[in-house]
Protein backbone atom coordinates (compact mmCIF):
# COMPACT_ATOMS: atom_id res chain seq x y z
CA UNK A 1 0.00 0.00 0.00
CA UNK A 2 2.69 2.39 0.96
CA UNK A 3 4.43 1.77 -2.67
CA UNK A 4 1.23 2.29 -4.30
CA UNK A 5 0.71 5.61 -2.76
CA UNK A 6 4.05 6.81 -3.44
CA UNK A 7 3.92 5.78 -6.96
CA UNK A 8 0.35 7.47 -7.04
CA UNK A 9 1.66 11.01 -5.45
CA UNK A 10 4.82 10.95 -8.20
CA UNK A 11 2.77 10.50 -11.13
CA UNK A 12 0.72 13.64 -9.97
CA UNK A 13 3.09 15.64 -8.50
CA UNK A 14 2.88 18.52 -11.01
CA UNK A 15 -1.22 18.96 -9.88
CA UNK A 16 -0.78 18.80 -6.04
CA UNK A 17 1.91 21.42 -5.44
CA UNK A 18 5.12 19.49 -5.40
CA UNK A 19 5.85 21.10 -8.37
CA UNK A 20 8.34 23.79 -6.33
CA UNK A 21 11.47 21.28 -7.26
CA UNK A 22 12.11 17.80 -6.51
CA UNK A 23 14.11 19.00 -3.52
CA UNK A 24 11.92 20.96 -1.54
CA UNK A 25 9.42 18.03 -2.57
CA UNK A 26 11.43 15.73 -0.65
CA UNK A 27 12.23 17.81 2.48
CA UNK A 28 9.07 18.49 2.99
CA UNK A 29 7.74 14.28 2.86
CA UNK A 30 10.70 13.32 4.70
CA UNK A 31 9.82 15.80 7.10
CA UNK A 32 6.24 14.73 7.72
CA UNK A 33 7.35 10.92 7.83
CA UNK A 34 9.69 11.85 10.21
CA UNK A 35 7.21 13.12 12.79
CA UNK A 36 4.68 10.44 11.85
CA UNK A 37 7.64 7.94 12.79
CA UNK A 38 7.98 9.92 16.23
CA UNK A 39 4.05 9.96 16.80
CA UNK A 40 4.22 6.01 16.42
CA UNK A 41 7.36 5.46 18.96
CA UNK A 42 5.78 7.84 21.19
CA UNK A 43 1.96 5.51 21.52
CA UNK A 44 3.52 2.12 20.87
CA UNK A 45 2.06 0.63 23.97
CA UNK A 46 -1.50 1.31 22.48
CA UNK A 47 -1.03 0.17 18.80
CA UNK A 48 -4.26 1.12 17.56
CA UNK A 49 -3.75 4.87 18.84
CA UNK A 50 -0.21 5.03 17.49
CA UNK A 51 -1.03 3.72 14.48
CA UNK A 52 -4.37 5.89 13.67
CA UNK A 53 -2.29 8.95 14.77
CA UNK A 54 0.81 8.37 12.55
CA UNK A 55 -1.90 7.59 9.85
CA UNK A 56 -3.32 10.87 9.97
CA UNK A 57 -0.04 12.55 10.66
CA UNK A 58 0.65 11.39 7.29
CA UNK A 59 -2.60 12.11 5.43
CA UNK A 60 -2.95 15.54 7.25
CA UNK A 61 0.74 16.34 6.63
CA UNK A 62 1.04 15.59 2.97
CA UNK A 63 -2.14 16.90 2.18
CA UNK A 64 -1.35 20.17 3.50
CA UNK A 65 2.08 20.51 1.55
CA UNK A 66 0.53 19.27 -1.14
CA UNK A 67 -1.96 22.16 -1.66
CA UNK A 68 0.26 25.28 -0.40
Amino acid sequence: MRITWFAWLARHADEYGYSDGPLRATIGTVAVLVTAALLWFALHRHRPAATAAAGLTCALGVGWLAFH
